[in-house]
């Protein structure tokens, strides 16, 4: 099968690493020094937890042109290079496309690809749950098992559905498919957002955090808000137990976020501040629109805008 992975940071490093292991023809698209670097040295991945390091050779391509075709696109970005990538794919011939990643815009850009593409793409939406940064020329992952995928479609089951399952078939990666992506990716944001600016406002000193008891709480209060929020929008609390977590068992959630602020790997969790910043805007507009107080969440922007300026 023929697959593109559009993307070749952490998540799509080890996407690709997975797809090319189960016999599939990939192709990664890279630019500027990371595609020099896959050149010369191929894919080498640090698997962090399985104490490994794995070499792909695989196809390079710097530009996907429109004649190019795929039976598979996987567009793995940060949320503020989707918009220049959208253009692009709905030039491209090929049709299934899966949009993995931090988003809270999946209706406007389903909307964008269905109104803007010839031939006409189905697009699914996903985020990979790994983790992890680039060294030099070389990926540090962090996962449990093979890795995993909550994905879905906006407009039911995803057509193209068969493929992914063939795909992975002989890996083992899971998929999860979900029939809310949108809410999902939208509840997702919430703890990712707060983690990241926590992470910021302690200048990225992680065993600082851990010990910041005051901190803590408001963070677990400022999650609670955000999901408050969502609710006032009518988006489900999915998965609920992540809600449920931080809203019924706050001394559980901070012990949680204590043993995990003192872990090495989670030096290794490298956030894109830019992209943090721009997901913070969207949430702003999300409270706007509702009559939720929000003071924990207020304070920790506050805090977070004041350590980047």
């Amino acid at each position: 099968m023929r697959v593109l992975v559009y993307g070749a940071g952490v998540i799509g490093s080890y996407l690709t690493h997975v797809l090319t292991r189960s016999n599939n023809d990939v192709t990664l698209l890279a630019r500027g020094q990371r595609a020099d670097d896959l050149e010369r040295d191929g894919l080498v991945i640090r698997h962090y937890f399985q104490l490994k390091t794995t070499v792909d050779r695989v196809q390079l391509i710097r530009t996907l042109k429109t004649d190019d075709e795929y039976d598979l696109v996987f567009v793995v970005m940060t949320y503020t290079d989707f918009p220049a990538v959208l253009p692009v794919l709905a030039k491209n011939r090929s049709q299934n496309i899966v949009i993995i990643g931090n988003n809270t815009d999946a209706h406007d850009m389903d909307h964008y690809l269905r109104e803007h593409s010839d031939p006409p793409k189905n697009v699914a939406f996903g985020f990979q749950t790994t983790a992890g940064t680039r060294k030099n020329n070389r990926i540090i992952c962090i996962r449990g098992g093979g890795g995993q995928m909550v994905l879905g479609g906006l407009h039911g089951p995803i057509p193209f559905e068969p493929l992914l399952n063939q795909a992975f078939a002989k890996t083992k990666y899971k998929l999860v498919y979900h029939e809310n992506i949108d809410a999902w990716l939208k509840n997702h944001i919430v703890p990712i957002v707060v983690l990241n600016v926590a992470t910021v406002i302690h200048e990225h000193q992680m065993k600082k955090i851990a010990g910041d008891d005051k901190l803590l709480r408001q963070m677990i209060a400022a999650m609670d808000e955000g999901f408050r929020v969502l609710e006032a929008l009518n988006y489900p609390l999915t998965p609920a137990a992540q809600a449920s977590l931080i809203r019924n068992r706050p001394m559980l959630m901070r012990l949680l976020l204590k043993v995990y602020h003192r872990l090495p790997f989670s030096q290794l969790v490298n956030g894109s501040v830019s992209e943090i910043v721009a997901l913070s805007r969207v949430l702003r507009r999300w409270k706007e629109q509702t009559p939720i107080r929000t003071p924990n969440w207020d304070d920790l922007e506050r805090k977070f805008h004041a350590k980047l300026n």
